[in-house]
């Protein structure tokens, strides 16, 4: 699944000129916690809420509503960026995996999807969790069946052979290293809710099952 598959494209931007005010009106108007800030139609950064109420006076302060709403008004966006902002970008042919690994690295939620330099879009942590829960499919009526695969060529082919034999469709099969089990793990999630006789079977060809858990 890429980048392009998942982002929103409908970007509420703000401009390097504007002043918090407008940013923390936008925010609340569309919902949204983060903006990309724009300079004669180039991107230069992405402003949060976080930063929004960094440069806002506490909640404690002696200032009146309209000492601090002049505040704000006179606060530009650009008055509170860093001098040279770090810029974190995705294309939009990007694989979602490749999103996910540039936020957890550099801890951020959210990147601006740029293309040929114009700004596409933004894909934001909660995109990301969308797409993995339809591609594990939890939200439809399935068995989760965990077992081990054998360290070696043609485990997994094998188990997904049992399956197939017995006219099984697969939702869709999770493998990975378990570095506590140092083992392989597969997760089939199976659109069979009746589970018994194909347990049975994996069992019998030498697998182990750690789990079965079915949602209806």
């Amino acid at each position: 699944m890429k980048v392009k598959e998942r982002m929103s494209v409908d970007v509420k931007t703000i401009q390097l000129d504007s002043n918090i005010s407008e940013a923390f009106k936008l925010m609340k108007e569309n919902n949204c916690r983060r903006l990309p800030v724009i300079n004669h139609g180039k991107l230069m950064a992405m402003i949060t809420l976080t930063d929004l109420n960094l440069a806002t006076p506490s909640m404690a302060t002696t200032l009146s509503i309209h000492e601090l709403n002049y505040i704000l008004a006179r606060t530009l966006i650009k008055d509170i960026l860093p001098p040279k902002p770090k810029l974190i970008t995705i294309g939009p042919d990007n694989y979602i995996e490749t999103a996910a690994n540039i936020m957890r690295e550099n801890k951020i939620s959210a990147l601006p999807v740029v293309d040929k330099g114009e700004l596409v879009g933004i894909i934001t942590e909660t995109d990301l969790f969308d797409a993995l829960i339809e591609i594990l499919g939890v939200k439809k009526a399935h068995t989760r069946i965990d077992t081990f695969a054998p360290d070696g060529p043609g485990g997994l082919a094998d188990i997904t052979g049992i399956m197939a034999a017995r006219g099984i469709n697969i939702l869709n099969t999770v493998l990975y290293y378990d570095e506590k089990l140092a083992r392989y793990k597969v997760i089939l999630r199976i659109e069979d809710l009746d589970y018994q006789e194909v347990a049975d079977e994996l069992i019998d060809h030498g697998y182990e099952i750690e789990s079965i858990i079915v949602k209806q």
